[in-house]
């Protein structure tokens, strides 16, 4: 008699190097985004690109549906000792232990969304190892501080509060009691193989998260979001004078100008620059800094944009004077800047897009909205003072009520204009960014998971606004002349970066702009895609 058992929960896990027998980036259904993209770089573009795994985006429904596949932990064990091999360490190992970064990567961009776990591998004997290995005992506390941090908010859910201000890294003593007493507080596991599973567990989970649902309910994605699961080995930005980390887009995404466009911060790890908490440095501080590396990633951002035939959003990581590739993906843009990158790159010798496919990638929904954008910052020549001036981060000018809380944002929903001002933005303030007008932060860069989710959404926003104090009830100016209360009304360009208060300064009264001329002279683009398209 046939069994009814249900069958086993299996699991699928692949190395970056694997060849699927088509190419690796036409795969983000079965890897993930992410994990199609490490793949695309490391077999077809052979970039420099840490080696690692990806746990496929079927494992994690079968896991959310199942709970953890039977065979996971073989695998899983299996392309860690792999990975070992390949780089003459071990996972675990006292003397010279492999660390490993653990992150998402769903079919569709979520940035931020998900979650992500760095320095695993790391106890109270491997970062003795690990400072011996690399001479410099400053380097491994920081690490493993970093790694019990990140391991206490992600997998076990405290909250950056509970765990208290971080120490300098240059104090390797506070950094050892800052270890200890978050410790105290939390139970973060000595096993590294311990500490692997619960990562992948916690990124699997983190697809039902308020932030993951929230951003799913606005891009408007179908179905139950599943993720992969990438391990990779970790490379370290934060490993003395010749390393860093940045974010670099292809060409600016929010205008679609053709130059790099990004942020980068020595002495630092990738969350450092993505989380917004940090002040980072325009990307050219890179050229300045380490030629010869930026010169290295020049050619490569030309090859994935060539190779992708699209803007690329490209994280990187340099390790003592060595360039590291970890993350590539097609770039969120404004519509003006989907407008001008469409056209250009169809114009472009040597970029293989066509006219016809220019057309097919920018909506007629887009298109309007790139009109709008232009037209809106033509309005009026006549400005009042701004009180704060920052980063512009996604274009546009709107007003709405001041709020202070992500949840604040989200209780009142779309019954008004609201723009949400935060110290600095997490990935928990999405529920308040998707129902606001626009967003402004006090902190962080153009490449912030702020900035980007802004973008894509079509929000405008100013990031690093450094002359606000902003905290829960309310921001003022440096100087102390002005000051934010929760409900007043405020504006913002996302263009210039200025804030004002009250409504729209430049009033209702300005003269009305020549739409044709002003469209001509700052978005020629447009009349270009609509000749193609047979729009106009």
């Amino acid at each position: 008699m046939p069994s009814s058992a249900a069958p086993p929960v299996t699991a699928a896990v692949f190395p970056f190097d694997h060849d699927h027998g088509v190419p690796a980036r036409t795969l983000a259904d079965l890897l993930g985004g992410k994990g199609a993209g490490l793949a695309e770089m490391t077999t077809a573009l052979g970039l420099p690109v840490p080696p690692g795994f990806t746990i496929t985006v079927d494992t994690c429904r079968r896991y959310l549906a199942d709970g953890w596949p039977e065979d996971l932990d073989a695998l899983v064990e299996e392309h860690t000792a792999a990975l070992g091999r390949a780089l003459g360490r071990g996972f675990g190992d006292a003397d010279d232990p492999l660390l490993l970064a653990v992150r998402s990567g769903a079919p569709r961009s979520m940035p931020g969304m998900l979650d992500t776990v760095l320095n695993l591998g790391l106890n109270d004997e491997t970062v003795v190892g690990l400072a011996r290995a690399s001479g410099d005992e400053r380097f491994a506390w920081d690490c493993y501080r970093r790694f019990v941090r990140m391991y206490a908010t992600t997998v076990l859910g405290a909250s950056a509060e509970t765990l208290g201000a971080e120490a300098a890294a240059e104090d390797v003593d506070a950094v050892r009691a800052e270890i200890a007493r978050i410790r105290g507080l939390v139970e973060v596991p000595q096993e590294p193989r311990a500490q692997l599973r619960a990562a992948i567990e916690a990124v699997f989970r983190s697809c039902g998260s308020e932030r993951a649902l929230a951003y799913q309910q606005r891009e408007k994605i179908a179905g139950t979001v599943a993720t992969a699961v990438n391990v990779q080995a970790m490379v370290f930005g934060n490993r003395g004078g010749e390393s860093g980390t940045g974010v670099v887009f292809t060409r600016d995404p929010a205008t679609g100008e053709a130059r790099r466009y990004g942020d980068y911060l020595p002495r630092a790890q990738g969350e450092d620059v993505v989380s917004g908490t940090a002040r980072t440095q325009p990307i050219d501080t890179l050229g300045a800094e380490l030629p010869a590396v930026w010169a290295q990633l020049d050619g490569v951002l030309g090859r994935l944009e060539q190779h992708y035939a699209d803007i690329c959003d490209v994280e990187f990581t340099v390790e003592q004077g060595r360039l590291w590739v970890l993350q590539t993906r097609v770039g969120k843009r404004s519509a003006v800047a989907a407008v001008r990158a469409a056209v250009q790159m169809a114009e472009e010798p040597g970029l293989p897009l066509t006219r016809a496919e220019a057309v097919a990638r920018v909506s007629a929904e887009v298109r309007a909205a790139a009109r709008q954008a232009v037209l809106a910052a033509a309005a009026s020549r006549q400005r009042g003072e701004a009180i704060a001036t920052g980063l512009g981060a996604s274009p546009g000018r709107v007003t709405g009520k001041a709020v202070f809380s992500s949840d604040e944002a989200a209780d009142a929903g779309d019954d008004e204009d609201l723009v949400l001002i935060r110290p600095e933005t997490s990935p928990e303030d999405v529920p308040g960014m998707a129902v606001s007008v626009g967003v402004v932060t006090g902190t962080g860069g153009l490449v912030s998971h702020a900035a980007v989710v802004a973008r894509g959404w079509g929000l405008p926003a100013v990031v690093g606004a450094e002359a606000l104090v902003i905290d829960a009830d309310g921001a003022r100016t440096a100087d102390g002349r002005h000051t934010i209360a929760p409900g007043d009304l405020v504006t913002l360009d996302g263009t210039t970066g200025e804030i004002w208060l009250g409504g729209d300064p430049d009033g209702a009264a300005g003269a009305e702009p020549d739409e044709a001329a002003v469209l001509a002279e700052h978005l020629p683009e447009l009349a270009v895609l609509e000749s193609w398209s047979g729009a106009r």
